[in-house]
């Protein structure tokens, strides 16, 4: 067989990381750290299982050796790593990988091997004792960074983050680019060179606190000498993804059924129960009573069973849908309080909730060049919308807007972006000239708005075009935050009428294949009262089977229920609400959401949340 043909059987190749931490030989002392311990009865359980299983535990060199073409992957293979250097690892371990003759990884932090801020809680490995399992020949030396194992004060509020990600909130005033790219250049060079003043031989392995990495940490990374990294998260790994691997954290001393399961189904295909989240109800003017807002609601996502919340970004005060203030350090808007960091780190950490970020795609309220806008043909001739958006055929415009979702990247840490419903365009935009000249030259239509909207065939062409720009409009803002958020997901809003009437693509430029072709969630916002419907539950019934009969379409599909009747201006009541949610999972819905959440009024209750919720 060629170099090739064995790279090309080796890329189809999948292996699993498992990660851990410390190993005890008693029943953990509890603690912060007590739920990454594993007992050392359960971690030789656990090795016994992988080998009874006919998993095939590999080293780094396999790994690279695949990579290269010079060998394949074998079946059902497994990487172990250990990360922090504990001396449980020499004590505990060790005669663990001997027995079984299993290869790992450890990661060690620099500055703890220099006594510096290492932890009190946990004895570590010395040199000495490092050097000793470095002649098993089975264990793979990894830097863990010199002094990046730490949180830095990210914002006016003390709250921090990790040091190898964050931006240092200092004097007032946010750490630069320049500063920060110094930084971690310094600190992945300086942990190379004492790792390999101990050993003799330079990490080839980077494995990231936290598992926290951007792509200026990867090029810092490979700069020193360790083009092969790992984070943490779950799932699968090919060979592709070496330069930044998926770990499956090990948590909790898992028993075998337990852990049985994380290998095999790697905590993929979670559900999510998503509550949407209006920043502009926590805001006040008052910190204090702003304060308080925030814990009432960290306090009430904890005790629904929300797994998920699509947190506001933007502020929107006036509710005309467009963003006249932001809620995160930016270089075009206003700040209206740097808050959306504060209150997706509360919600994380306190309810153990995957954040999104919620903002508009083009509805963003400044005083700019009118040729950046979106035009419509209005009175004869082509003006600004009367709710104006920025036009994705403007190049200064993408360019602005994408600076927006870039600086929320670098000042906020959170999981997931939700792009707004605000991503249309009617079938009387976009008239500019510029849009005009694109869709003649490019897309082959008519040069005058005249000609273009009165033939049928032309205007679902132009509604099919459009889809597709602003679609890959938000590949770029997405690509912008995956610079400093490499894991992040994406989610859009779509409005029903697109699916349950696909040729009003042509009033939208909305389509349910087009967005489940670039998303990993489609967000439809299933809201019968909101669209007048007259039986709601006939209503949503005919909606779910649309969204059936496309491929991933259930799988990739929110459904975004609604929590207040706007048209009548009340809520919608507690039944009503359950009952929508229980037709959607007998229909096989996988996730379901609402909006808006009110943790003013307890809306929707939350002992109905968590006894619809919890249970799945």
């Amino acid at each position: 067989m060629s170099s090739a043909s064995a790279l090309a059987d080796a890329d189809i190749s999948n292996f699993i990381v498992l990660n851990y931490h410390d190993v005890i030989s008693a029943a953990s002392a509890g603690g912060p750290d007590a739920r990454f311990a594993v007992n050392k009865k359960n971690l030789d359980a656990q090795f016994a299982w992988l080998r009874s299983n006919h998993y095939t535990v590999i080293d780094v060199q396999t790994l690279l050796n695949a990579s290269n073409g010079k060998q394949s992957l074998p079946d059902k293979a497994i990487l172990l790593s250990f990360d922090d250097g504990y001396q449980s690892f020499y004590t505990e371990v060790m005669p663990l990988l001997e027995k079984y003759h299993y290869p790992a990884t450890i990661a060690v932090v620099g500055s703890w091997l220099e006594n510096q801020n290492a932890p009190k809680q946990h004895a570590l490995m010395s040199v000495d004792q490092i050097r000793e399992i470095m002649k098993s020949g089975l264990v793979e030396l990894a830097s863990h960074g010199y002094d990046l194992h730490r949180g830095l004060i990210v914002n006016p509020r003390g709250d921090h983050q990790s040091a190898a990600t964050a931006r240092a909130f200092i004097a007032n005033g946010y750490e630069s680019e320049q500063h920060y790219r110094q930084r971690i250049f310094q600190a992945l060079d300086k942990s190379a060179e004492q790792l390999f003043q101990i050993i003799g031989v330079r990490p080839r392995v980077m494995v990231w606190p936290y598992g926290d990495y951007n792509a200026v940490t990867l090029e810092a990374a490979k700069r020193a000498g360790m083009p092969l990294t790992m984070g943490l998260g779950d799932g699968n790994n090919t060979l592709a993804d070496l330069g930044a691997v998926k770990r499956l954290i090990v948590t909790d001393d898992p028993d075998i059924r337990q852990f049985a399961r994380l290998v095999q189904e790697q905590r993929l295909g979670q559900t999510l129960r998503v509550a949407q989240v209006d920043l502009d109800y926590v805001y006040d003017d008052d910190r204090e009573q702003t304060n308080r807002n925030i814990r009432s609601l960290v306090d009430r996502i904890k005790n629904t069973g929300v797994n998920t919340v699509f947190l506001q970004a933007y502020a929107d005060p006036d509710g005309d849908g467009r963003a006249d203030r932001l809620y995160f350090p930016n270089r075009h808007l206003p700040v209206r309080r740097d808050l959306f960091n504060h209150v997706a780190l509360q919600l994380r950490s306190q309810a153990k909730v995957k954040v999104y970020a919620w903002l508009p795609i083009m509805a963003y309220q400044s005083a700019l060049p009118d040729a950046w806008y979106v035009h419509e043909w209005r009175d004869d001739e082509a003006r600004i919308a009367t709710k104006s958006r920025l036009s994705p055929f403007n190049p200064e415009a993408r360019q602005y807007i994408g600076d927006i979702y870039e600086d929320l990247a670098i000042h906020c840490d959170f999981d997931g972006v939700l792009f707004h419903d605000d991503g249309v365009l009617s079938d009387f935009e976009d008239v500019s000239e510029q849009a005009l000249e694109i869709g003649h030259s490019v897309w082959g239509l008519p040069a005058d708005f005249e000609t273009l909207h009165a033939d049928a065939t032309f205007r679902m062409i132009w509604a099919q075009h459009k889809t597709e720009l602003i679609a890959q409009l938000t590949d770029v803002l997405t690509d912008r935050v995956k610079f400093y958020k490499p894991s992040i997901k994406t989610a859009r809003n779509l409005f029903a009428l697109p699916i349950l009437n696909e040729s009003s693509e042509e009033w939208y430029a909305q389509s349910l294949a087009n967005f489940l072709n670039h998303y990993d969630y489609v967000a439809v916002e299933a809201m019968p009262f909101m669209e007048q419907a007259k039986n709601p539950q006939d209503w949503l019934q005919i909606l779910i089977n649309k969204i059936a009969a496309y491929p991933q379409g259930l799988q990739k599909t929110i459904f975004e229920l609604q929590t207040v009747d706007w048209e009548k201006r009340q809520p919608v009541t507690s039944a009503v609400f359950i009952e929508q949610v229980r037709l959607l999972e007998k229909n096989g819905a996988q996730h379901i959401g609402y909006y808006p959440d009110n943790f003013h009024i307890d809306h929707p209750n939350s002992q109905a949340l968590k006894k619809l919720f919890i249970q799945n």
